[in-house]
This record gives C-alpha cells, sequence and structure tokens, in this order.
C-alpha cells in the first residue's frame, strides 16, 4: 500500500478549517475543586452553593467554620457595614523561627486571607441595633491572639464607647500566638482593659463563642461578656480535652466543653443557631439599651 502522505503533513479539508473552534466548544470544562464539600458528620457530598446560602450550617446540623468576611455579612442587616480599619504593629520583634521564619507565615496567611490579621471590625445594624462588631477568624493561623488582634480588640472597644452602641466579639481561636512569645500573652490582660472601658461607659459587650474558642482568649475576653451565647457544637475551654484526659487519666462526660454542655453548667447563658444570632443578638442589644444601664 502506498503512502499518499509520506512527509506526514497534516491533512486538510473543510472540516479542519472549523476543529479547533469545535473542539473549544464540546470540549469537557474542567469541574472546579471546591464545587462540593463533604459534610463532616455524614459523609455526603454537599453543594458548595447550597451551603453557602445556609449559612455553612449542614444539613446533619454541624455549624462549620465561616471566615470573618462570611461573618460580618451574616451578622449585620441586609450585609451592609462599615468596615473598619485595624491598627498597625511592630512585626516579628522576635525575630522568631520555628523552622520557617514568622515573617514568611504572616506573609503566607495574608495572601491566603485578604487582610493584615485574624480581626475584622464592622459597624452597622443588627436587627435595627447600631452596634461595633469584632471577629475573630480561625482561618488566619488559627485565630490566635498576637499584638495585632489584641490592638485590634482595643481599638473595636474604643470605637463603641466612641460611638455610645453595644460591643459584639465573635470569638474563634486556638489560644496565644507562640511566635509573639509573652508579648502576646500580654494581650489577655490589655484587652480586659479595653473591657471595663466599655463597661465604665455603661455599654453592653456581648460575647459569641464560636468553634473552636480556646487558651488564652478563652480566659481573657471570650468570658468577660455580659451575655455570653454559642453556635451548637462549639468547642469552648482553656485546654483541649485530651489534655485534659492524659492529665487527670480519666474519660471526660459525653459532650464536655461542647457549648450544650456548657450551658447546661452556666457558663454559657443561651445556644444560638447560626441564622437566629441577628435577631437574638438584636433582642438582647435593645433590652440592655432600653433603660440607664449600669456595668455588670
Amino acid at each position: 500500500m502506498v503512502d499518499k502522505n509520506p512527509e506526514n503533513k497534516p491533512r486538510g479539508g473543510w472540516l479542519s478549517r472549523f476543529a479547533p473552534g469545535v473542539r473549544k466548544i464540546v470540549s469537557r470544562r474542567d469541574t472546579p475543586d471546591n464545587l462540593w464539600v463533604k459534610d463532616p458528620d455524614s459523609g455526603e457530598m454537599l453543594f458548595r452553593t447550597d451551603l453557602e446560602a445556609a449559612l455553612w450550617v449542614t444539613p446533619s446540623g454541624r455549624h462549620m467554620r465561616i471566615n470573618a468576611p462570611t461573618r460580618l455579612k451574616a451578622t449585620f442587616d441586609d450585609g451592609a457595614f462599615e468596615s473598619i480599619d485595624t491598627p498597625d504593629v511592630p512585626e516579628d520583634p522576635l525575630k522568631f523561627s520555628d523552622g520557617k521564619p514568622y515573617k514568611d507565615r504572616l506573609n503566607a496567611a495574608r495572601k491566603a486571607a485578604g487582610r493584615k490579621d485574624t480581626m475584622a471590625i464592622g459597624f452597622g445594624k443588627i436587627d435595627g441595633v447600631a452596634a461595633v462588631v469584632i471577629v475573630q477568624d480561625f482561618t488566619f493561623m488559627g485565630g490566635s491572639l498576637g499584638m495585632a488582634a489584641g490592638e485590634a480588640f482595643i481599638a473595636a472597644a474604643r470605637e463603641a464607647v466612641k460611638r455610645g452602641v453595644p460591643f459584639i466579639c465573635f470569638t474563634a481561636a486556638g489560644g496565644a500566638r507562640m511566635q509573639e512569645g509573652a508579648l502576646s500573652l500580654m494581650q489577655m490582660a490589655r484587652t480586659t482593659l479595653a473591657v471595663q472601658e466599655v463597661k465604665a461607659a455603661q455599654l453592653p459587650y456581648i460575647v459569641v463563642l464560636t468553634d473552636p474558642t480556646t487558651g488564652g482568649v478563652t480566659a481573657s475576653y471570650a468570658m468577660l461578656g455580659d451575655v455570653h451565647l454559642a453556635e451548637p457544637g462549639a468547642l469552648i475551654g482553656f485546654a483541649g480535652p485530651r489534655v485534659i484526659e492524659t492529665t487527670i487519666r480519666e474519660k471526660l462526660p459525653p459532650g464536655f466543653q461542647r457549648a450544650e454542655y456548657l450551658q447546661g453548667k452556666g457558663m454559657v447563658d443561651k445556644v444560638v443557631a447560626r441564622g437566629d444570632l441577628p435577631t437574638t443578638l438584636g433582642q438582647i442589644m435593645s433590652m440592655l439599651m432600653g433603660g440607664k444601664r449600669k456595668a455588670a
């Protein structure tokens, strides 16, 4: 058989002129990696758009962790709020490295989150009541408490005093930021003093505990509120359950350190579903601001 195309030249014809365009139209489009999210409880695959519409609460009732922008939009009426800048602080004062320079870790976290640090502050109306809200974002280095977080908390508290409105804090943290050493631990005292400024101004300070709230945050401003709300299933404590079990060498009771367990022990005033938080916060603020409020 004689090869009619000995030089292996591309074959022509009318179809070859259209082939590139046809391939572009009918080629399989890549499915985004984050189109589906796995339910950590049931293992069911959930459509991301449906999960976002449900404020990241799964059909099984799991309140998944959300970032600060999502939290602020879900909290304020119609998702509208005034963003308040957080103060700048010295970076890496200890020149710390844990195998990777602290500055590199900060830069990577900032690039992923699109902001300076774990805290985000907003001012707006919640169920018709004006308030200053600060959100601690666990996705930024585990919501760790460092100098930037402390300065942001103080700035938010003073902004609430300046505007004469309630101060609301959504907590989420794994503890103090180890890369800042004792400087991070100092923020526990500094934020406590900021809370006292809010109370001295006879303004409500309300804490919403989200999953997880642990370490130095629990040991300071997370437990100083006039009212403590918590999302269902949130882990709340100082040390983690495994550390406690190892220390006391006993098995902890079911649900230990979870929001519902702590409500039964009086540590949490009310467990509130994420979708009901704006209404609940509005009611509490209206009640506390309805008359002359005395600082707790």
